[in-house]
């Protein structure tokens, strides 16, 4: 068993950590968590954060890619805050766990662009 002292220590974070990281909006309601993210292969920058929101007892869940760039590390709530309510999730980019997008440039310019940012790539 790892000691939850450790887990708020440092600027890092192993991967299996980030997976399941509850998500909330900035009035502290719960929107997800993260199922897993999107890692650009010769940087190694992580480009995008899998909010699973939606759905019943995990089934039906939709995948929201958000920049993570807009994530903020919350110590006290042991997850991360996000600018953003239910409806703009209603609205945002989204697959399913099973049909993920071609993550390539037009559909980061579109991510980007529904979300006020400008594609860093």
């Amino acid at each position: 068993m790892t000691d939850p002292t450790m887990e708020n220590r440092g600027d890092l974070i192993a991967s299996d950590r980030v997976e399941g990281t509850a998500v909330y909006n900035r009035e502290g309601e719960r929107l997800g968590k993260i199922s897993n993210f999107m890692v650009e292969k010769q940087s190694g920058q992580v480009r995008y954060a899998a909010l699973s929101f939606g759905g019943f007892l995990g089934i039906g869940n939709d995948e929201y890619p958000l920049p993570w760039s807009m994530l903020r590390y919350d110590v006290d709530k042991g997850g991360y805050v996000v600018d953003l309510d239910k409806q703009q999730l209603d609205d945002a980019p989204r697959h399913t766990a099973d049909q993920r997008p071609d993550y390539d440039e037009d559909y980061g310019r579109n991510v980007y662009r529904y979300y006020g940012l400008i594609y860093p790539w």
